[in-house]
């Protein structure tokens, strides 16, 4: 069920932002399984997307992971305080990435709660990318981890969305990206209640 390698390296990252809806990502910390079903995600176009921060080629020690061979975690911290996890795909050099921005609370609920100090019926738990992370206790020591380990990796569960049940809409938060802030790569879950806001098409 662990996706293989070969699934990361995909070079169209808008497909795959699409096709990581209700797959299961799954973190393994100190013995405690915790899992969600990915429920919202933004792909970002490499070099070419002016909201990547590897738009016009930048590189930095942050952003060095992005340029690795897909299959492995790009976390960073986002407003010095959320950490943000990415799923970088495509092939080496090529900086493709997709952030995960809401999970759906799936395995280990108790330890969620215990992390996010609050119910998983609350949608806040996982609703957006921050919580989503803090949630399976993600944080930048994740970065550059292999996703076919096991420590945190993603499974196909057989979930399954028809068309109509996946809205396509632009990006949050990349008002910066002039024209490419409005590219409709965001995706997610119609009517999941986990989805961050705006959670409406």
């Amino acid at each position: 069920m662990k996706l293989s390698f070969s699934y990361y390296l995909n070079e169209d990252v808008i497909f795959l932002a699409h096709d990581l809806l209700g797959k299961v990502l799954f973190t393994e910390i100190d013995g405690n399984i915790t899992a969600g079903i990915i429920v919202e995600t933004e792909a970002y176009f490499g070099v070419q997307d002016k909201a990547s921060h590897a738009y016009g080629g930048r590189r930095s020690d942050r952003t060095d992971t992005l340029y690795h061979q897909g299959g492995i975690a790009y976390v960073y911290l986002c407003y010095g305080i959320h950490h943000l996890f990415n799923v970088v795909t495509g092939i080496k050099d090529a900086p493709h990435a997709v952030l995960i921005r809401a999970i759906e609370p799936l395995i280990g609920k108790e330890i969620i709660e215990v992390r996010r100090n609050m119910p998983v019926a609350k949608a806040a738990v996982s609703s957006g990318p921050g919580s989503a992370a803090k949630a399976l206790g993600i944080d930048r020591s994740f970065n550059k981890k292999d996703l076919t380990g096991e420590e945190v990796w993603i499974e196909d569960h057989g979930i399954r969305y028809a068309a109509d049940a996946i809205a396509a809409t632009p990006r949050v938060g990349v008002a910066y990206a002039q024209e490419d802030a409005l590219l409709p790569w965001r995706f997610f879950v119609k009517g999941n209640k986990y989805v961050s806001k705006p959670n409406k098409v």
